[in-house]
């Protein structure tokens, strides 16, 4: 079972980061995720792909790499523990 419990919004700001610094396509191949198609994370005025910010997030916050079909991506799964935390998602 995933524990969102310990992802904060540091590890997610972090994630953040670290896309802005690789890019989507890098961010990609290196986290294992890919691009989003129904919310966006809006930061700043920047749109990020709310699974793989969360996911990403949660290996920075565990060390333990989930993968896409660990997770769900809608409104139970990443919508909901990045609005928790404090993050905006907009559907597209």
């Amino acid at each position: 079972m995933v524990a969102w419990d310990r992802v904060t919004d540091a590890d997610v700001q972090r994630a953040i980061q670290d896309y802005d610094r690789l890019g989507p396509e890098a961010f990609f191949a290196e986290h294992g995720f890919g691009p989003t198609t129904t919310y966006d994370l809006v930061r700043d005025e920047r749109r990020y792909p709310p699974k793989a910010i969360l996911g990403t997030a949660y290996e920075f916050a565990t060390g333990q790499r989930l993968g896409s079909g660990d997770f769900e991506g809608g409104k139970s799964g990443a919508v909901a523990v990045l609005g928790k935390l404090g993050f905006t998602v907009q559907h597209r």
